[in-house]
């Protein structure tokens, strides 16, 4: 390899970790230990973790930050936990400390700043690269924060997943039954099988039929074409209408452009349209009550 072409693959490669590169990098590119004391001596490379080096100046992102500690880890180290999901933006890193798990044959040094996870099983399936560094998968990455945060703060994680289109509800159900069982899969599991219930029609219609009661709503017609559309409860006294769906989270972009049609056609009759889902109904009552009350109120 020519030095003209060196030069540009460790530019090529530099590029693409963030602007850091491992002495064992260079050491495979053919840099010795004295070639890589020169540039350290001539302001070329930058140490910023133990064998890892920012290159031509030693100020990093975020992401060449994370990409450091990785490679600092060695061989199958990962971004893992909260810095994984700061890196999926999913949920802001709490702590200064980065996240990288390792397999758990392999000890590595302590680093300063960087909290090392020793884990016994770590499978193709759960990891991958985002923006280039090696990071546990959203799933994994969910299953991991469930141990760690509460359940509002998990809530939040997994809505940002689920607008990122990193998850939806059949995948991250596959990776908790195909995957070792972790100290956040039980929890990531009660919330995944809250969001994904679907109560059957009667069910449902009875359930709510008696909240709006309680609410001090009139029976409302049910299943009645409105402006073209078939809505699930209709109050034409109220010029109300609510909606119930299925799955709280992860419609596909033609369920959510069709919702709105529906909503906008409604809206632009003059009506107030509300919807709960299905676990709304069954687990939180008192909110969907509160809610029609409120809104009876306010229509009357």
């Amino acid at each position: 390899m020519t030095p003209k072409t060196l030069q540009s693959s460790v530019w090529a490669l530099v590029r693409a970790q963030h602007g850091v590169v491992s002495r064992a990098q260079l050491g495979a590119m053919g840099f010795g230990r004295e070639a890589i004391r020169h540039r350290v001596e001539r302001g070329r490379l930058h140490p910023v973790r133990p064998d890892v080096y920012a290159v031509g100046r030693p100020e990093l992102t975020a992401h060449g930050q994370w990409m450091a500690a990785v490679l600092t880890c060695g061989d199958g180290a990962v971004l893992s936990h909260g810095s994984a999901a700061a890196l999926w933006e999913i949920a802001p890193q709490r702590t200064r400390e980065i996240d990288v798990s390792v397999p758990s044959g392999r000890r590595p040094k302590r680093r300063v700043g960087i909290r090392v996870h020793r884990r016994t099983a770590l499978g193709e399936s759960e990891v991958t690269r985002c923006a280039g560094i090696p990071v546990t998968t959203p799933p994994a990455t969910l299953i991991d924060l469930a141990a760690a945060l509460d359940r509002g703060r998990l809530e939040r994680a997994i809505n940002e997943a689920d607008k990122r289109d990193l998850i939806d509800p059949e995948t991250l159900r596959a990776a908790l039954d195909a995957g070792v069982q972790r100290p956040g899969t039980a929890a990531l599991r009660r919330i995944l099988d809250r969001r994904t219930f679907a109560l059957t029609e009667s069910e449902l219609e009875r359930r709510f039929l008696a909240l709006a009661r309680r609410a001090g709503l009139p029976l409302p017609d049910t299943g009645a074409r409105v402006n073209g559309y078939t809505v699930d409860f209709h109050w034409p006294d109220l010029g109300l209408i609510v909606e119930t769906d299925g799955l709280r989270y992860h419609r596909t972009p033609s369920q959510q452009s069709s919702d709105r049609r529906r909503d906008q056609a409604h809206a632009a009759a003059g009506l107030t349209v509300l919807r709960f889902t299905h676990e709304q109904v069954a687990h939180e009552p008192d909110d969907v009550q509160a809610t029609l009350s409120r809104v009876a109120r306010r229509a009357r």
